[in-house]
């Protein structure tokens, strides 16, 4: 990471932006954490006593969750009892400064407290209300309950990950939660663009099903065009091969042979450059209906070499292959931690230096950058009352004691 004084003394590509972020667990602070490390300014409201349910999330650090504090860098944030008259108030107060609202509650929560879009836009015409939830807020399915495994079941994600023999497998991350956090701060983005010279807020609704049918891109074009459904494959990609997992000496790697060039380099380097002008191999077509035969010449010629010969030596051939990291591979690889940032070091409050997940957006003028540690439950509530609605110490005391926040 950069010096701190350095970062202070650069221009945040979102600067001026002030979110106000109801969500809580993955999708919604995931949105909120890229916006917040873009220059947003992020106010976190959580529920007062227990604030977001992924302070409570392993792995801890001490007594504090590194689930949330990954998510929540760069936060401000601020506990508000909102079934309360008076925490209405503060949250409409708030409404009135901020450009962007932000929930992942189940629909006609926020409409049951009085609080739902319809109501916000009177008090700010330029608000930008962002919901995400398990179905969106239109259609049939609307009002069911919805987490990532709902979004990757119903989305048709699970279906095609696994193999052949398995049963429909989940991905090994929180894929639609994550989805429908980019497509959240896509939509804040493009609402932001709009409002530039329209004046105008909008609603922005996003659901996990959707972002995970958008994703699943070429698989729906198979069932839409040639009415056929699209079943488990493995690692195997079915429009290329050899694009799969293949196991060496020592671990497994990967193999992107994506066009006949790169398969007619990586015949000659295994010294079997009959196979490139071979009648059954001879075009991506062949390849991929053969691909059963392709997979076992691979792994003969792979079962006495360990992965990382293997990779430098065809990346010496320009053929595109890769080691399957595990976890701490990725974590201590040099071009992704440190070349790349894509993890940054912290320093918290109470648990001092910490480790958390990077930045994927790499912006030349505007860089992403941590300002801020993760934030302790409330901790910025009074700051936030008397800085941003210039509430009295009077006032403030006397919301306290009502047990306001």
């Amino acid at each position: 990471m950069k010096d701190k004084k350095e970062l202070d003394c650069q221009t945040l590509a979102l600067k001026g932006i002030k979110v106000l972020d109801l969500s809580r667990v993955l999708a919604g602070p995931f949105c909120t954490m890229l916006l917040a490390d873009l220059g947003a300014e992020v106010i976190k409201i959580e529920i007062p006593g227990r604030g977001d349910d992924t302070r409570q999330y392993p792995p801890f650090i001490e007594s504090e969750s590194g689930y949330f504090m990954n998510l929540n860098r760069n936060k401000k944030s601020i506990t508000l009892d909102l079934k309360k008259p008076k925490g209405k108030e503060i949250f409409r107060d708030l409404i009135k400064r901020v450009d962007v609202v932000i929930e992942n509650f189940r629909p006609t929560t926020m409409e049951q407290l009085s609080l739902g879009y319809e109501s916000l836009k009177e008090i700010n015409p330029r608000i930008i209300y962002t919901s995400i939830s398990g179905f969106g807020h239109s259609g049939r399915y609307k009002d069911r309950p919805g987490y990532d495994i709902i979004g990757q079941a119903m989305g048709g994600i699970m279906s095609v990950t696994g193999w052949p023999d398995s049963p429909p497998t989940r991905t090994g991350t929180a894929i639609a939660d994550i989805l429908a956090a980019l497509n959240a701060t896509i939509g804040i983005l493009a609402a932001l663009r709009y409002r530039d010279f329209s004046g105008e807020g909008q609603k922005v609704d996003i659901a996990l099903v959707d972002s995970v049918v958008s994703a699943m891109e070429t698989l729906t074009q198979i069932y839409i065009v040639e009415k056929r459904i699209p079943k488990r494959e493995g690692n195997r990609y079915e429009f290329i091969y050899p694009y799969d997992s293949f196991k060496a000496k020592d671990g497994w790697f990967v193999l992107g042979v994506g066009n006949d060039n790169i398969w007619k380099r990586f015949c000659k380097f295994i010294d079997k450059e009959y196979l490139a002008d071979g009648e059954r191999y001879n075009s991506n077509n062949k390849r991929v209906k053969n691909h059963v035969e392709i997979k076992e010449i691979v792994e003969e010629w792979a079962s006495d070499k360990e992965v990382e010969e293997i990779i430098l030596k065809l990346l010496s051939e320009k053929i595109p292959c890769a080691p399957i990291y595990s976890v701490d591979q990725v974590v201590n690889d040099p071009h992704i931690a440190e070349d790349r940032e894509m993890f940054w070091e912290v320093e918290h409050p109470t648990v001092g230096k910490i480790k958390i997940g990077g930045n994927p957006i790499k912006l030349s003028k505007t860089p992403a950058s941590v300002r801020k540690p993760p934030p302790l439950l409330g901790e910025d509530t009074e700051n936030v009352l008397s800085g941003i609605l210039s509430y009295s110490k009077e006032k403030i005391e006397k919301l306290n004691k009502a047990n306001v926040f």
